[in-house]
């Protein structure tokens, strides 16, 4: 359970805010649950529902771990597809190799839930060697969190739980929710400072325990390269040579290495995609056709490997002629496009200067022109060419490394790109805010229920399982939409691709499982009420009754949820999983199964 939720996520009869010092009555009730009159969930269950709830996520836990060594022990290549994938390098391929041979792999997992002991059994070093630094760092902040979540959890139990329960403003039935919150203080009571206290200690905690796994992450600036600078605003008919001599004439004493042009390869990079996976899936049948001399039939249709009869449309062919067929035809595609991209420039070029120094005068020349991206005063120093290459319109930065440049995205700039990123955050906050919002959800369960009497559904599966479960279901679910969210973006950088999405991960989690619920936004159209219509009484926002009945166990729930369901499902990484299994199912033939595998 976690602690936080006793400073005041509470049984929220919140009508008592107007007269603290006394009792719960039938007319604050009133007044409070005016808006929800008929509503047949999220109403008071024993303790919240929270027993009830607690043993159901655990015993759904329990079939998760079930489930997921079933899976690792059938369907082994699943959990060791980055493993068996096709290398560049055979030093790359050695390192592999050796990095994750067989017996070590068995001295760890002997049994059928045996990598439950490994994961506690394996040292940093291995950890490192297998997985890399970033999972070392990783590890090293989970193991802060865990610690600074049970120094929060000790607090909270001994001492701010009995300091609630010594209030005396509600009832006492010990199956009451509200009693562990906060609500049960008087107003008068000196104890209600102990809250703000622990407040401020729990944060001072938190900077303590992040401090301290700072201190053990060293920040190394490896995703530029400082002797090349990118340069964005190019005419489109500018040549290397031309660029090569504007820096060579206006920055005497800075010596040109190369200038490489950008062009449009999003097309050129799926085409040789396609091509190699060809070209992959050639060699699986010649190398079973010289092997065992056989040649195999296959059905050149998505999802043609479960055709088990011919018909017209689902014609068989050799499986060999096929891939040699599809083989050619890529490549002739591919020698025209490579020969056509020269024809479709970015504006866009990489300039290497000799060394570092070179590079920093020539970006801080034009830096010094602008101020915060505005151009304020002078120009860059000029040269004969500065008109023809419209040199007061280029941006100029660091170049980032090849390997962090999305190529495809280049070709997607400007009112186009902003055009793109307005329309899919739209899209996302509107799905986001106000389709997966538990409360919103809850509310259109209302919808269909009004008809049945409450007591049929006023018991904690109804009115807390399954809401948590829900609200778990879309938060879990929340990375993997902004994640492909943020690739249909088109960022040019895979690190600014991450940092974007960690940013709208962590934004539209806070709004959709906390901020949203707590002020009971339950509709749409209350919403914009709320936020727009001052004059009307019932847009008026009432803090004494802001959190829904049993909101507080609602959240606890939902904590009891993500621990014992979530983590569960993060084992089986769901979102990957299903996506694995439908490629796999709309795979046409045996080598682009094993192709999908790698």
């Amino acid at each position: 359970m976690n602690p936080f939720y006793f400073l005041g996520f509470g049984h929220s009869h919140l009508g008592l805010f107007g007269n603290r010092s006394g009792p719960f009555n039938g007319t604050n009730e009133t007044y409070c649950y005016s808006t929800a009159q008929g509503s047949t969930v999220l109403q008071g269950v024993t303790f919240g529902g929270i027993p009830t709830v607690l043993l159901l996520d655990v015993t759904f836990f329990f079939i998760l771990i079930l489930l997921f060594s079933i899976i690792r022990k059938r369907f082994w290549d699943y959990g060791r597809v980055a493993l068996v994938s096709e290398v560049e390098s055979e030093s790359r391929y050695n390192r592999l190799s050796t990095s994750s041979s067989v017996p070590e792999d068995l001295e760890y997992d002997k049994g059928f839930c045996s990598w439950i002991t490994a994961a506690f059994r394996m040292h940093d070093d291995e950890i490192h060697e297998r997985c890399g630094e970033d999972a070392i760092h990783y590890l090293a902040f989970q193991r802060h969190i865990i610690c600074l979540l049970i120094a929060i959890s000790i607090l909270s139990v001994c001492v701010i739980l009995p300091v609630n329960l010594s209030g005396d403003l509600l009832d006492k039935d010990p199956y009451s929710f509200g009693r562990t919150t906060i609500v049960n203080l008087q107003t008068s009571n000196n104890l209600l400072w102990l809250h703000t206290v622990f407040a401020v200690v729990y944060l001072i905690l938190t900077v303590v325990f992040m401090r301290h796994h700072m201190k053990y992450v060293t920040y190394r600036e490896e995703n530029i390269v400082k002797c090349t600078l990118f340069i964005t605003g190019l005419p489109k008919n500018a040549s290397e040579e031309i660029v090569h001599n504007h820096f060579t004439d206006a920055y005497p004493t800075c010596t040109v290495l190369e200038v490489q042009l950008c062009y449009d390869v999003a097309k050129l990079i799926n085409l040789f995609k396609k091509r190699k996976q060809a070209e992959k899936s050639l060699i699986y049948y010649e190398h079973l056709h010289q092997k065992y001399g056989k040649r195999v039939q296959i059905n050149p249709k998505p999802c043609g490997q479960f055709c088990c009869c011919e018909m017209r449309g689902c014609e068989r062919e050799d499986a060999v002629d096929y891939y040699t067929k599809v083989r050619n035809e890529l490549e002739e595609e591919y020698s025209k496009e490579e020969q056509a991209v020269h024809n479709n420039p970015l504006g866009m070029a990489f300039v290497t200067f000799q060394e570092k120094s070179m590079a920093t005068y020539i970006l801080k020349d034009f830096n010094a022109c602008k101020c915060q991206s505005i151009k304020c005063k002078g120009e860059p120093q000029p040269s004969p060419y500065s008109r023809e290459l419209c040199v007061s319109n280029w941006k100029v930065t660091y170049a980032p490394y090849p390997e962090n440049i999305c190529w495809k995205n280049l070709s997607v700039y400007g009112l186009k790109w902003w055009f793109r990123w307005a329309c899919i955050n739209l899209l996302l906050f509107i799905v986001l805010f106000f389709l997966t919002t538990p409360s919103i959800i809850i509310s259109t369960m209302d919808k269909f229920n009004v008809t049945k009497p409450i007591h049929y559904l006023n018991n904690p599966v109804v009115s807390q399982f399954f809401p948590t479960l829900l609200l778990w279901s879309f938060s879990a679910l929340l990375p993997t939409i902004v994640y492909y969210s943020t690739l249909l973006e088109s960022h040019w950088t895979k690190s600014a691709e991450n940092r974007i999405m960690m940013h709208k991960v962590y934004i539209f989690l806070i709004f959709m499982v906390l901020i949203l619920p707590s002020l009971g936004l339950t509709s749409l159209d209350f919403f914009f009420r709320w936020l727009f219509d001052r004059e009307s009484s019932d847009s008026a926002v009432r803090l004494e009754c802001v959190f829904l009945p049993d909101q507080g166990a609602f959240f606890v729930n939902y904590v009891i949820a993500s621990a014992f369901v979530g983590n569960g499902m993060e084992l089986l990484r769901l979102p990957g999983l299903i996506l694995y299994t439908i490629r796999m199912i709309m795979a046409k033939s045996t080598a682009e199964r094993k192709n999908i595998k790698q």
